[in-house]
């Protein structure tokens, strides 16, 4: 019955998004998505989740200056920077690799970091995170990303990427939204969802356990948490966020 509600439920909404379908069908969707509304829509959203996240965010950022070199630099690359809403809580003085598969957040990112100059920028590299092939082997001492494993196409060959760049005892630090509780009201709505919000945020999905493959991957030490955020949008209130060490 749950089946069928949901299917019933998914082609009710893609009606309703029908434009956006045929755009896509012509071919004329995903570069506008691309080059205009996604890069428009998440620099405006970031402004508003960073102030209902401030405090995670925070917390999540705080002790990065542990895993600095021994000489106390600290390198960070951050995997999918967007338009660099994070940069405010990266800690002074660290030099920052920035890395996105869209080039046109160029504009807004360049902005960002003339507002944080407490930091030292590196490089802008337009690359997707399971192809870091710019960043050398064991170069990076944290590897951080907010809401980009939702996008990636492949979870696993970033984390991959992730092992590769980083240093040993380097850690990688993440915040992302997730699918929720399999029982609950919240996934069903991810699952009528699913389709439309992958075409319409550039292949974002509600839906995904991201922490398994974290938990997969090879890391030394991990650790997750599972939390509810305070935003507005149901089908993005379960987040996972913490740290794993190489």
């Amino acid at each position: 019955m749950a089946e069928v509600m949901v299917l019933f439920l998914t082609l009710c909404l893609q009606l309703l998004a029908l434009p956006v379908y045929v755009l896509s069908y012509l071919g004329l969707w995903e570069p506008f998505c691309k080059k205009f509304f996604f890069p428009f829509t998440m620099e405006k959203y970031a402004v508003i989740y960073n102030r209902k996240m401030s405090r995670q965010k925070q917390d999540l950022f705080r002790n990065m200056m542990e895993f600095a070199d021994p000489s106390g630099k600290l390198t960070v690359l951050e995997i999918g920077c967007g338009a660099g809403t994070n940069f405010q809580f990266f800690p002074p003085n660290c030099r920052v690799i920035c890395t996105d598969p869209n080039p046109h957040f160029r504009q807004s990112l360049t902005k960002s970091m003339a507002r944080n100059q407490h930091l030292q920028f590196d490089q802008f590299i337009v690359a997707s995170g399971e192809d870091l092939s710019q960043v050398a082997d064991a170069s990076v001492d944290v590897v951080v990303s907010t809401l980009v494993l939702c996008s990636v196409k492949n979870v696993e060959g970033v984390l991959k990427e992730v092992c590769r760049v980083l240093k040993s005892g380097g850690a990688y630090i993440f915040l992302e939204h997730v699918a929720a509780d399999r029982s609950s009201w919240t996934y069903l709505w991810q699952q009528v969802w699913s389709p439309t919000w992958k075409l319409i945020f550039d292949g974002c999905s509600p839906m995904r356990e991201t922490w398994v493959a974290i938990e997969k991957e090879n890391f030394s030490e991990i650790k997750l948490r599972h939390i509810h955020a305070p935003l507005f949008q149901a089908l993005v209130q379960p987040h996972i966020l913490g740290y794993a060490v190489k």
